[in-house]
């Protein structure tokens, strides 16, 4: 309830956002707001595009600062309201304020009454616009009312084509052929010294086939606000419908042909990990298949230096190693060891390999729509590409006596009993007490758990599958709409055209185009004002560091002109801002062990963390990481890769993949409110990734709480969810599409009940 004084323009504010208000903004230091009329024939929604033009639809907003009518509001113009869904008591405060010199916790820090403030600000912005117009429109958007359609570059236009044999009863739009792969045998792929590309074959025993997608996107789905298609070369007009991309693998009935006869293909039957190296033998000339397992960084450091360069993975009972587990069924030996199978043409330069491992555990329950991405995942990534890629699912053994290494028969027991059948043969098993016996000089029980330590499982999966040059760390809880292979392969290549100058502060900050324009000229333009040469460049002086990547080229940023790096491939892909914790509030920040000496607390060390671990590392990053482990130096999950790359001087890289929300904010109001640093960072101090600040997230398609993502996802799947989808909901309205988008966190993915509704939960804030 409002206060019996409350000052006029918050009466002003109050009417325009309850009638004809379209956008409530955010302007200035700490709370104030903008209130922006809506106008149908402004430059809203155009996006910045490499040349300077704009086109029609896109990435940013460009509304000229004429058409935006400040109106400022502090937190005393809305002093007496209050959120009805607010639990936190308005009177347990902290005296002081964040920067007054006196240590305190994070719970502490947000209590104090400005941290109040900010988040009774947030509250009501959100709920005050939650029935405008021109929110909530990433939802409900379908087939019917699909536009631009060949609104594309000729390059992206080139992947697509017509399938005449094709045809859906579901609408009148007509899907086409995708497809995002290299031209495989070209001229251009000979000249390039690549060795032939052999296609193979899916669970049907027919070669796979090139997904179905829709031209266009919904005419009122609305442009990402942070991130960008344009700049990872994405395709933003295709639009992706559950049943012509989940079919294949699943979602309809797939039929085999047995003995002359077509028959339903038995999921249960199919052996995805034979079938993934098959594929890698057919094309095993592509790629070096024999490299050494010796970690070339154990020399950095004469404590290492000593040690055995061989992981030894085994429990206290067992003698034998992980690599030397009898085969059981439906798993055996991904390595080629044969010369036979490697490259053996000089002339031939080896394909770079990655591994995906998806992070499982004893225990989970698989949805159908689980095992259904899961095959698409080894479809589209490792069959159609030809090994190129290859899927596993890496699955912790939580029970604590099972002796997985040392007997076949509880092996398989654990695969029977945790994995359906399907994957046994993709799974690699492992349990804390194989990476504690690696990691001996992490003592501390918190240090080496599995949710702090969650690297040290893929360095042994690293040592053990030398061949793999980079691997990603999957986290189940994640679905991607569009091509797998497709947007993996254009984050790497944007990562490695990414030159290091400025890198690291591009890096620390969302990137929203709206606000910074172009991400090649205006955004590195302000980093360079913001900064100078006070910028991260090549390894950090730590005197309990020897770092052992790259030197620059040139002693001061000032001196490269945006080269050094380009075409070098990433150590680290996020998919999150690379800030830096210290001061910023997050919870973990200060979950550092080692990495000190007598001068040197270990709480001083530089970092840098992303927010969840969904991210790709390199082998010699993991190399590096295991020497460091090895020493006793350990950083929080979350900051691992990061740190270590910074401190080495490893090349890492935020992708800033298309982000949607639910709400239609100005770019200066989001630059405010999620890059709130000093020099327009997300870390450090007023990080928004900071205790009690997270609400910020609530309605974006990326973060690990947020509520779009299970919405967007069970209303795409047909299930009802906050009174849209269904089947009497499609009926009316159309089946649902998206365009190629990140979602995280996809909880539960099952059909829902009549009346169910997505809840945003939060801890605190």
């Amino acid at each position: 309830m409002l206060s019996s004084r409350a000052r006029p323009r918050t009466l002003l504010l109050i009417a325009l956002a309850s009638v004809t208000t379209y956008w409530i903004l955010f302007s200035g230091s700490g709370p104030q707001f903008h209130v922006v009329p809506f106008t149908h024939d402004s430059t809203a929604g155009q996006q910045f595009t490499p040349s300077g033009q704009q086109s029609t639809k896109g990435d940013a907003s460009d509304a000229s600062p004429s058409e935006k009518h400040a109106w400022d509001i502090s937190i005393e113009d809305i002093k007496g309201w209050r959120d009805p869904d607010d639990e936190e008591d308005p009177n347990d405060i902290e005296p002081g304020y964040e920067r007054d010199g006196k240590h305190r916790e994070p719970g502490d820090i947000s209590k104090t009454q400005h941290e109040k403030d900010l988040r009774t600000l947030w509250r009501y912005a959100y709920k005050t616009t939650k029935d405008l117009p021109s929110s909530d429109l990433i939802y409900g958007n379908t087939l019917e009312t699909i536009d631009y359609r060949e609104n594309r570059t000729e390059e992206a236009a080139s992947r697509l084509r017509e399938d005449p044999d094709v045809d859906v009863t579901f609408t009148d739009e007509h899907p086409v052929r995708f497809n995002p792969f290299p031209d495989y045998n070209s001229d251009a792929w000979k000249t390039s010294k690549r060795a032939p590309y052999v296609p193979c074959y899916g669970a049907t025993g027919e070669l796979v086939e090139d997904l179905l997608v829709f031209k266009g996107t919904p005419q009122d789905f609305p442009a990402p606000k942070l991130g960008s298609y344009d700049k990872l070369g994405l395709d933003e007009n295709l639009c992706w419908e559950r049943e012509t991309r989940l079919g294949p693998y699943g979602f309809t009935k797939q039929m085999k042909k047995v003995g002359g006869e077509f028959v339903p293909v038995d999921w249960d039957n199919v052996n995805w990990g034979d079938l993934q190296r098959r594929c890698v033998h057919k094309n095993a000339k592509r790629y070096d298949l024999n490299k050494s397992r010796k970690n070339p960084y154990l020399n950095a450091y004469p404590e290492t230096a000593k040690s055995d360069d061989k992981i030894v993975a085994r429990d206290s009972s067992s003698p034998q190693t992980e690599a030397e587990v009898p085969e059981v069924n439906g798993r055996a030996p991904a390595d080629f060891d044969d010369a036979d199978d490697a490259a053996d043409d000089n002339d031939v330069v080896p394909e770079k390999r990655t591994a995906v491992l998806l992070r499982a555990y004893t225990g989970k329950d698989y949805t159908e729509n689980d095992k259904q991405f899961i095959r698409a995942m080894v479809n589209e990534l490792s069959l159609k590409s030809g090994g190129e890629y290859e899927v596993f699912l890496l699955v912790h053994v939580k029970d604590k006596e099972l002796r997985i290494f040392n007997d076949p028969e509880t092996y398989q027991a654990v695969l029977h009993d945790n994995v359906p059948p399907e994957f046994h043969g993709m799974t690699v098993l492992w349990n804390d007490e194989v990476v504690w016996n690696i990691y001996t000089e992490l003592k501390d029980e918190q240090e080496r758990s599995v949710h702090t330590a969650q690297w040290l499982s893929v360095q042994k999966f690293s040592h053990d599958h030398p061949q793999f040059d980079f691997i990603w760390n999957w986290e189940m809880d994640f679905r991607f709409t569009g091509h797998h292979y497709d947007i993996l392969n254009r984050l790497s290549d944007f990562s490695a055209a990414q030159p290091r100058k400025g890198l690291w502060e591009r890096n620390e900050r969302w990137y929203i185009p709206e606000y910074h324009g172009d991400y090649d000229t205006t955004f590195r333009q302000d980093i360079e004002e913001r900064y100078g040469n006070d910028t991260v460049w090549g390894p950090l002086d730590l005197s309990f560091v020897n770092p052992v990547g790259p030197k620059p080229p040139v002693k001061s940023p000032s001196d490269d002109n945006y080269e050094w790096g380009v075409g070098e491939d990433a150590d680290v892909i996020t998919l999150g801002p690379i800030f830096n914790p210290i001061n910023s509030n997050w919870i973990i920040s200060k979950h550092v062990w080692g990495y000190t000496d007598a001068n040197h607390h270990s709480w001083d060390v530089p970092r840098r963390t992303t927010i969840v671990t969904h991210s790709r590392v390199s082998k010699r990053l993991l190399d590096i990481m295991h020497v460091e482990n090895m020493r006793g130096n350990h950083v929080a999950s979350e900051m691992t890769p990061q740190t270590v790359a910074l401190h080495h001087g490893f090349k890492a890289v935020f992708a800033p993949h298309p982000i949607f929300m639910d709400r239609d904010w100005d770019g200066e109001f989001l630059n405010k409110w999620f890059n709130p640093g000093e020099k327009g960072e997300s870390g450090g101090y007023g990080s928004p990734m900071g205790w009690g600040r997270e609400r910020r997230y609530q309605g974006t398609t990326w973060y690990y709480r947020a509520e779009p993502p299970n919405r967007l996802f069970n209303n795409w799947m047909g299930w009802v969810d906050t009174k849209i989808g269904g089947k009497r909901w499609e009926q009316k309205h159309g089946r649902p599409c998206l365009p190629s988008i990140m979602l995280h966190p996809v909880k539960e993915s099952e059909p829902t009940s009549n009346g169910y509704e997505t809840g945003f939960e939060l801890a605190y804030g």
